[in-house]
């Protein structure tokens, strides 16, 4: 059932009515802000962490709002108000992450497309709500309503574990945040192309037994790195070589040719890169570079 209710979701493309807007203006926000503006997007994407920072923020809201929810129940058990207060303060450092958590995830969010982004901005909104239900809990609970406001915690609750299970589905149905640069690295030397089939400022796919790899030119140096994008798998020969790095044409992320390292994200997974040698008029690729 699950399955079908995310399949549907997937199908339902007047989600991008909503959705491409809210894209654009994301991106319009970080780049009006420059260089600047690129650095915080790098950070939010977790481009320094080596992998996507969202996840590890979202444990925070998840784990501050159960924990509020087992300190209702104790206080309810041993009708002692200490554990309403500590449940308060929980609830209160979940709507801190919970708000962290949004921005990183609306940035990675951003740079998805197709049925990921209809399944991630409903994601996003399911933990709106559950958020919204949170703070209006506290404020219910401030003022002396607390039997409301542990119905409204206790329901912002099982949204947000719903909004959860979608943020999984995400992850291993969709693989958004997980590598998508080829997993098999050619083992031995291989002839992919003749020297004079790459001109100088060029990039072109070649394929090294089985391997898809990206083979650069510049200043009459040959790099090769995995052709499919770490990001979401877009190919890289296809975009743009620019002083020592290659940006990927679907989402912009940016790869060193000397070792595949995320320049700009969105990408937070480094790019594969190969050895290469040239001779005899000969290209050929080797294992990577760290072998």
């Amino acid at each position: 059932m699950a399955d079908t209710a995310i399949e549907r979701v997937q199908q339902a493309d007047w989600l991008d009515r909503a959705g491409d807007p809210l894209a654009n203006a994301v991106h319009g926000a970080y780049e009006a802000g420059g260089a600047a503006g690129q650095q915080l997007k790098n950070m939010a994407h977790g481009t320094w962490l080596g992998h996507p920072l969202h996840p590890v923020l979202t444990d925070i809201p998840i784990g501050a709002w159960m924990t509020a929810a087992v300190l209702d129940v104790a206080e309810a058990q041993f009708d002692d108000p200490g554990y309403g207060r500590a449940a308060d303060v929980a609830i209160a450092v979940g709507l801190a992450g919970a708000a962290v958590a949004a921005v990183t995830g609306l940035t990675d969010w951003s740079d998805t497309d197709g049925g990921a982004k209809r399944v991630g901005l409903v994601h996003g909104v399911a933990n709106l709500v559950a958020t919204t239900l949170f703070g209006t809990s506290l404020a219910m609970r401030r003022t002396g309503r607390r039997g409301t406001g542990r119905a409204l915690s206790s329901a912002g609750l099982l949204l947000s574990s719903g909004a959860a299970y979608l943020g999984g589905s995400l992850v291993f149905r969709e693989r958004i945040g997980v590598t998508h640069a080829d997993p098999t690295p050619p083992e031995n030397w291989t002839e992919v192309a003749k020297s004079d089939e790459l001109a100088e400022g060029q990039m072109r796919a070649v394929d090294a037994n089985g391997t898809a790899v990206m083979l650069a030119r510049e200043n009459g140096r040959v790099c090769a790195l995995a052709e499919h994008c770490s990001h979401l798998g877009g190919p890289l020969s296809e975009g743009t070589l620019h002083d020592g790095t290659v940006t990927c044409p679907w989402h912009a992320s940016t790869f060193a040719l000397d070792d595949g390292h995320v320049v700009n994200g969105p990408a937070t997974h480094p790019q594969p890169c190969y050895q290469v040698r040239e001779h005899d008029g000969r290209i050929e690729v080797g294992p990577p570079r760290h072998s």
